[in-house]
């Protein structure tokens, strides 16, 4: 198995693993980790469509023989610091939830809005 198929497997792996933490768990800061997970196997996604083996940086030299793409590097950088915001953002939405509901259960937090 060469590097960028088991890049993309386990990209894959955590993708599916998000997935499942996210529908199956019923706390809220749970759902939240497991998007952050989800999201972390998108972002391996992205860098390695632009993974070559023996590659290096795409700097001006007198040999272009191998050069990785740079784009989704700035893309997945973009997509951290957005992630990060909206995590922050998230969990501090879920401190406002705690103290007004004293509860994380998203079935209780359902029940006391009716």
């Amino acid at each position: 198995m060469n590097g960028g198929a088991m890049f993309y497997g386990a990209a894959i792996a955590l993708i599916i693993g998000g997935i499942m933490i996210a529908a199956t768990k019923r706390n809220l800061i749970k759902i939240i980790i497991g998007l952050n997970i989800m999201e972390t196997g998108v972002n391996l996604l992205l860098i390695t469509t632009g993974y070559i083996s023996g590659g290096t940086a795409p700097i001006m030299n007198k040999t272009w023989t191998k050069v990785v793409d740079p784009i989704p590097q700035a893309l997945v950088l973009t997509a951290i610091v957005i992630g990060v915001a909206v995590t922050a953002m998230a969990l501090s939405i879920v401190v406002r939830i705690y103290e007004k509901n004293n509860s994380l259960d998203i079935r209780k937090i359902k029940e006391m809005r009716w």
